[in-house]
């Protein structure tokens, strides 16, 4: 949930995403995009159930989610105009952005 509401992600949790992450266990495991941020989810890490994987299904409130991840994409692309036209073409195609 937001900021003062739900749980912070448990140390086990996290732990077992570095490993997996660190120790190539994630090769070969699918992926899938984020709606809001377009970063890539592993559908599924040995230890780590899917509500934790999926940031949006972590939430109670799923519009609250919505409201908050739009609020935060608008304020990435906002900062991130700020250098865009200093930055490789590369590095702008990978900018998070409001979904069309």
């Amino acid at each position: 949930g937001a900021f003062g509401t739900g749980h912070r992600m448990s140390i086990r949790h996290t732990r077992a995403l570095l490993n997996a992450a660190l120790s190539g266990a994630l090769d070969g495991t699918s992926f899938h995009p984020d709606r809001a941020f377009g970063l890539m989810i592993p559908d599924a890490v040995e230890g780590v159930p899917s509500s934790v994987l999926d940031p949006r299904e972590a939430w109670a409130d799923k519009a609250a989610y919505d409201r908050q991840a739009a609020e935060l994409v608008a304020r990435f692309e906002e900062n991130f105009a700020r250098f865009a036209e200093t930055v490789d073409e590369d590095i702008r195609a990978a900018a998070i952005r409001t979904a069309a």
